[in-house]
């Protein structure tokens, strides 16, 4: 249990860092980012071995990478797109 949450904390530093480093001027403060992909990997991850019980690994490793990806993308900041880029695409 200690080994996945260490494995879930970092799989979500390591999607926030991605995000991070991938999409800088979509994030309004990197700390908070960096801060919340672990965070929320945590808590995926923990809630699904709290719920599915004894499993093997990879269900709370995935619960930990989905979570964390849903909850850095609230964080976004809206892309702005002008009326003629728009039109484009």
């Amino acid at each position: 249990m200690a080994w996945e949450s260490l494995v879930s904390a970092l799989i979500g530093l390591a999607v926030a860092w991605t995000a991070v480093h991938r999409l800088p001027d979509r994030f309004r403060d990197h700390r908070l980012t960096l801060a919340t992909g672990p965070a929320a990997a945590l808590v995926g991850g923990g809630l699904t071995s709290w719920i599915v019980g004894p499993t093997p690994p990879l269900f709370p490793l995935a619960a930990a990478l989905l979570v964390s990806t849903a909850l850095l993308s609230l964080l976004l900041k809206p892309h702005h797109l002008t009326l003629s880029q728009a039109r484009r695409s």
